[in-house]
Formats: C-alpha cells, structure tokens, sequence
C-alpha cells in the first residue's frame, strides 16, 4: 500500500493521493518537536511525507495528531506578489484597471495560523484584508491564459494586512504591505478545489466583514497567474494574493481576525503591538 501511494504522488503535481477519497488533498506544513515537516492533513490525523512539497514528497508511514504540532504558513515562498483592487466591491464606484494591478510583499511578511500580527508602534490604521491566495507548483514564465491552470498547485487562506496611511504617505507600499507579519498565510494548501469559485469571508471578533466569492474576482486566477508570469518568474511554492473584497476596517490589540475560504479551512491570527522597538 504505501508503495502504491509513493508512486501516485511521484505522477504528477495534477495526481492525488490514494487517501484524496473526494479529490480534495489539504496540505500542511508544521513543527513537531524541533523538525519540520509536510504532510497531508486527514480530519485530526497529519501524514508525514519526506522531502519538499513541490519535490515529489514520499509517505514516511508516520501519522501525527493535528492536536500534537504547531501549524506553520505552508509554504515558503520566495516571491509574495499580490493583486490590487480585483474585486467591484472593494472598488466601489471607480472603473476596472485594463490589467491586474500587482504589488509585491517580502517573504519576510509570511506567518502562518496562530501567530500574530505584530502592529509597528507608529502604526495609526492598519487593516485585515481577507483573501484567496494561490500556490504555485512548478516554474512559470510568459504562460498562456489557457495553460495557467496547470502550475497552480492550489489554494490557501491570506491576510493582506495593509498599514492605509502609510499607503497614502510613502512613494511605495513597502512598509504599508511588507512589513513582518503583514502577510498571514494558512492553515493548508488544497488541492483539487474550484479555486475561481471559492467563498472568501472574513471575521474580526467573530464578526463577519467580508463575504463574497472568488467568481467575483474582476480579474479571474488564470488570468492573474499568466499576467504575472510575463514580468515575474514565478517558482515552485510562489504566493499570490489575488485581491480583497467588500470594505476594510482599521483593526485594534486584542483583535482576532479569521480568514475562511471555503473549502481550505480558517486563517486565525491576533493583533498584538510591537515591544521592544
């Protein structure tokens, strides 16, 4: 049996394990003790796998309570890029740009469930943005809109935390979008999910102030995958935040921002402020 399931994960990014019974894999990255590692996630239940996920893992056999590990974001990208103003809702009355209007986020802002985002002492409005983020599986560079599927590895839940008057003061969104924790990703990475139909909904202090779905999306995944791989190589783990909808709010300490997408599971995170700066 476990042969059999190395093999079908050694097929493809586009195979599913033999335990995908829906078609659906959800994918976590996590420490336990002082290693880290992958593994596919089962209810409460996390199969080891060995290796790198986007280098054809292998089932190590090892299974672990979800209850027993620490969730970490569950990929490492080396290029954040994030998508602008992609949904009516957050645009309000102003007309849709002709193309994706694309930003960058360091690596550095990537956290994952659970941990907090740290607000910067001089920070005065910063704000949750609830996301579909997209995962990229193998290189891509100039990829046709009809092709873009097929290097999407999947999906996840993301939180473009964003800093607005630093946004309207500084000559470019570094501190407003990149700075550390500004970029809360997680719990899983799935497979096998209509990621251009996906309800997007966002929660502070258990109070729903984003709901709408990825098919809103003025500028659909595909579209954004090949638009950004003109410009940008993007690799094997690559994120991409691909916009936020409805309206935004200034979030306080204490706040408790969950970020759901339909299908990956909740992105949980607490504002706390900076010490020691």
């Amino acid at each position: 049996m476990q042969k059999a399931l190395a093999a079908l994960l050694l097929i493809g990014l586009a195979a599913q394990p033999a335990w995908a019974q829906t078609g659906v894999t959800k994918y976590v990255r996590y420490l336990a003790g002082d290693e880290t590692s992958y593994g596919v996630l089962q209810g409460q239940i996390i199969r080891e796998l060995s290796g790198g996920l986007f280098d054809s893992p292998r089932p190590t056999g090892r299974t672990l309570q979800l209850s027993a590990v620490k969730l970490l974001a569950p990929c490492e990208p080396s290029k954040v890029i994030a998508v602008g103003l992609n949904y009516q809702s957050h645009l309000g009355e102003r007309e849709p740009a002709e193309y994706p209007g694309l930003f960058a986020k360091f690596p550095t802002s990537i956290v994952g469930p659970e941990s907090n985002i740290v607000m910067p002492p001089d920070a005065t409005d910063l704000h949750y943005e609830g996301e579909l983020v997209v995962v990229i599986g193998r290189e891509a560079r100039n990829v046709p809109v009809d092709e873009a599927g097929a290097y999407v590895f999947g999906v996840t839940a993301g939180n473009d935390v964003s800093e607005r008057a630093w946004q309207r003061a500084d000559l470019q969104w570094l501190r407003a979008k990149a700075s550390d924790t500004f970029g809360p990703i997680g719990p899983a990475i799935v497979t096998g999910l209509d990621h251009n139909n996906l309800l997007v909904e966002t929660r502070v202090n258990g109070e729903v102030r984003q709901s709408e779905r990825s098919s809103d999306l003025i500028f659909d995944i595909e579209t954004i995958v090949s638009y950004v791989s003109r410009y940008v190589t993007l690799m094997p783990g690559d994120v991409i935040f691909t916009g936020t909808p409805g309206s935004t709010q200034a979030m306080q300490p204490g706040d408790v921002i969950e970020v759901e997408v339909e299908g990956v599971g909740v992105l949980r995170n607490t504002v706390v402020v900076a010490t020691g700066r």
